[in-house]
């Protein structure tokens, strides 16, 4: 059986650039070009972009992260993954790496003896592998999938080999436990990570999508993260959840005007950051009434029709959900801008609105809005409150990414257009 190594870093669209080398060079000193991480979803290189032809399109150092070396299950052979960072010949960290974006983000919450706590709910379909976009056969039945099933055990014993793999191959890639629900689409589902330090959880959400996608195609299967599938079914969501630690260990959510300032801070947050929450034109397709996913900044204490949710137990777990952010969003940048418009919150002391109570879709929006499109979107992100939590690289490179995707997408049909999404997202 070869050994393989897959040593790579993490772009803009949440995407895993890098070499496949042979297993021995686990450890070595790679380079790679620094523009490889501000490439389009099509993994082509930006107009204009400084990183190229501006700066002759050079090196950076891919530096290896704090974790070991990760399992690819789904891989032919014994394949492993050598996940890194972008760092310049100086040493100095590369600011267009959104998981340094994260880090540096984290070291604000670290800096005053406190630890983000975060934990993600992702949802995806499962899909006929091809170009039809269809619902996938049932393996015990043999029949395709026509109805909703929301936490049906018997849509999920249907496809139980494949969750098998998927939980079994989170183990080894020490993932931790995984709960799987069948949810509101044909063929959706959801998973639920276990909590961890939120650097850690941002990678883990990049990798159980893999592992999720890899796995489906070894059943004969697709399996999508994008936004809005399919217009008649519910979209994927990306929800995160988190809570802050003291040095002692204690969550300091527990305290109501943190909490509330922390509230306050993300709502406050919403306008400037809807492009994080909403990479792609398509992902704009999932902001429906009563499809299941946010319409409005509002928030509301066990309440899954806003935005921003408290959920119910012990206050010692006490944290907040956010529930905005499509699947197709990039963990680490979806992090970093919610993480740090928290943290502006609690600085500043600010006081969110009454909480919404009942239909949310219902109500009117009593905080900043979130945006319709992906053009506004992209503009939004001048706000100061985004140059206060990202690095100007990080933003000019991510509004030329966007701005570019957003021309291809428009000359695209709509049904090519999902099909470009399908792997990708």
């Amino acid at each position: 059986m070869s050994k393989s190594l897959r040593i790579a870093a993490v772009d803009l669209n949440g995407q895993l650039r890098g070499k496949r080398v042979a297993a021995s060079m686990a450890g070595k000193e790679m380079r790679m070009p620094l523009s490889a991480l501000n490439v389009d979803i099509f993994g082509s290189d930006i107009d204009g972009s400084p990183l190229v032809f501006e700066s002759g399109d050079q090196d950076g150092i891919m530096v290896p992260t704090d974790r070991d070396l990760i399992p690819l299950p789904w891989v032919s052979g014994d394949a492993h993954l050598d996940l890194r960072t972008m760092q310049h010949d100086d040493g100095t960290p590369f600011a267009g790496d959104p998981r340094v974006a994260l880090s540096s983000v984290l070291d604000e919450f670290e800096a005053r003896g406190w630890q983000v706590i975060a934990a993600c709910e992702l949802e995806f379909f499962l899909l006929e592998d091809g170009g039809n976009l269809a619902p996938p056969i049932n393996p015990k039945t043999g029949r395709r999938l026509s109805s909703t099933e929301v936490l049906s055990l018997r849509e999920l014993d249907g496809f139980d080999a494949f969750f098998d793999d998927i939980t079994n191959s989170a183990e080894v890639m020490r993932l931790g436990n995984l709960a799987i629900t069948a949810e509101a689409g044909v063929g959706q589902f959801e998973v639920t990570m276990k909590h961890g330090p939120a650097l850690h959880i941002a990678d883990n959400v990049i990798l159980l999508k893999e592992l999720i996608k890899g796995t489906a195609r070894n059943h004969g299967m697709a399996a999508t993260f994008m936004a809005k599938p399919f217009a008649t079914e519910s979209g994927n969501g990306l929800h995160t959840h988190f809570s802050v630690l003291n040095h002692a260990g204690n969550n300091v959510f527990c305290d109501e005007e943190i909490l509330m300032s922390a509230v306050a801070g993300c709502l406050n947050s919403f306008s400037a950051s809807t492009l994080f929450f909403a990479p792609y034109i398509n992902s704009y397709s999932r902001f429906v009434s009563g499809a299941h996913a946010p319409t409005s900044a509002t928030w509301g204490f066990e309440n899954r029709t806003v935005a921003i949710r408290i959920p119910g137990g012990d206050t010692a777990s006490t944290r907040i959900e956010h529930r905005v952010a499509g699947g197709d969003a990039n963990p680490y940048l979806l992090f970093a801008v919610i993480f740090g418009a928290a943290l502006q919150g609690i600085k500043s002391e600010l006081k969110p609105p009454e909480p919404t109570t009942g239909n949310a879709y219902e109500k009117p929006n009593l905080s900043s809005e979130l945006l319709n499109n992906l053009p506004e979107a992209i503009e939004a992100i001048n706000h100061s409150l985004i140059g206060g939590l990202f690095s100007e690289v990080i933003l000019q490179n991510l509004a030329a990414t966007k701005g570019q995707e957003f021309a291809l997408f428009s000359q695209m049909s709509d049904h090519d257009a999902l099909l470009a999404l399908i792997d990708t997202a």
